[in-house]
């Protein structure tokens, strides 16, 4: 599954390459206490099992939790010991030297830095640093895949990482061969708003490489918008417009703040034809500190079940979301991410 990972073992030492192509070593004894910094690091290592050695955490994982499924499932990691403040602003940065230090553990497992600056961190405090790649920004190439798999090795986790890339694999073949052969003309047009990027954002925040619209083979009107950051669009209204989606869909973690911009400026979404249709619908949020794996599935099949309701007519969403977060989480948040956010796939009233 792309890359070959070049792992090594010695009499006492386990060896992986991580996602920046570091070649970095462990003892065999195993990793029995760790530490995750950056968006998505926490995320990753918890769908491999291991949270119970997680020994500190950045301060904002223990915030805004209602966004990251993991953190629903493990409340506990709260109590841990600070190890930095996290957040967007500490990307690529140094971090918080003293205290990683005072939580002693034996590997660091980090997001978004570059070989430099984790071959110095990994000097300064003698303690191996692996990066983890989650590729590019809202996509599934092979990076997430071989970050699973090495992190993996040196957890000794290797079969659940390949059960996990399996399921999203099983998941994805699925979806597809639901809605491979969906004549276009069949097909509404459809917008997301609301994505999260580097903090939360309105109906303007949309994503041209949206999973859920990519693996159901959907027609995502984001790629008629040319985008300045990767492939993540900050659009306008005007454009939305001239776009005007025959569905509408608004991801939670945007929601608050496009039932705001309703209030300021009702004329806009009246004038849209999704909204004249009552074709307009939530979905968990889909980035919070980096992308929500398990909730892109469930998102996905929400997506299908609501346009193209025949080919998802076996599937009850709210058991196949469970199904999903007691895989990837071993504990069922379900109820809890609806409490926040509402059932995933309801449409919204504006007016209520």
């Amino acid at each position: 599954m792309g890359l070959d990972l070049a792992h090594s073992e010695t009499e006492d030492k386990i060896g992986a390459i991580d996602g920046v192509g570091r070649k970095v070593e462990v003892s065999k004894g195993g990793v029995k206490r760790l530490i995750c910094l950056g968006p998505g690091s926490l995320r990753l290592i918890s769908y491999l099992g291991v949270v119970d050695r997680v020994v500190g955490v950045e301060d904002l994982e223990k915030r805004f939790t209602g966004g990251r499924p993991y953190r629903l499932a493990y409340p506990e990691l709260a109590n841990l010991p600070s190890i930095g403040p996290g957040g967007p602003e500490s990307i690529n940065r140094k971090p918080n030297m003293e205290a990683i230090l005072a939580v002693s553990p034996d590997i660091i497992f980090v997001t978004y830095m570059d070989a430099s600056l984790a071959d110095e961190v990994q000097r300064l405090l003698s303690i191996p640093v692996f990066v983890i790649s989650y590729g590019r920004f809202a996509t599934f190439d092979n990076s997430i895949y071989n970050s699973l798999k090495s992190a993996g090795k040196i957890l000794g986790m290797e079969r659940r990482a390949e059960e996990i890339i399996e399921f999203i694999e099983s998941v994805k073949r699925d979806l597809n061969g639901r809605t491979i052969d969906i004549p276009i003309d069949k097909k509404p047009r459809v917008y997301v708003g609301g994505i999260g990027y580097r903090g939360s954002h309105g109906i303007e925040s949309t994503e041209q490489h949206y999973l859920p619209l990519e693996w159901t083979n959907s027609i995502n009107l984001a790629n008629e918008i040319e985008a300045k950051i990767g492939s993540h669009v900050f659009s306008d209204k005007e454009t939305i417009l001239k776009l005007n989606p025959d569905v509408i869909f608004i991801d939670g973690g945007g929601l608050e703040l496009v039932r705001r911009d309703y209030q300021k400026r009702p004329d806009f979404y009246k004038n849209l034809k999704a909204v004249q249709d009552g074709a307009i619908y939530v979905l968990f949020p889909f980035n919070f500190y980096a992308t929500n794996v398990e909730t892109v599935l469930i998102d996905a099949y929400v997506v299908g079940k609501i346009l193209y309701p025949d080919r998802f007519k076996d599937i009850d969403l709210e058991s196949k979301a469970k199904e999903i977060y007691r895989f990837f989480l071993g504990k069922d948040v379900y109820g809890a991410m609806k409490e926040l956010y509402g059932e995933p796939g309801r449409k919204i009233d504006f007016e209520k």
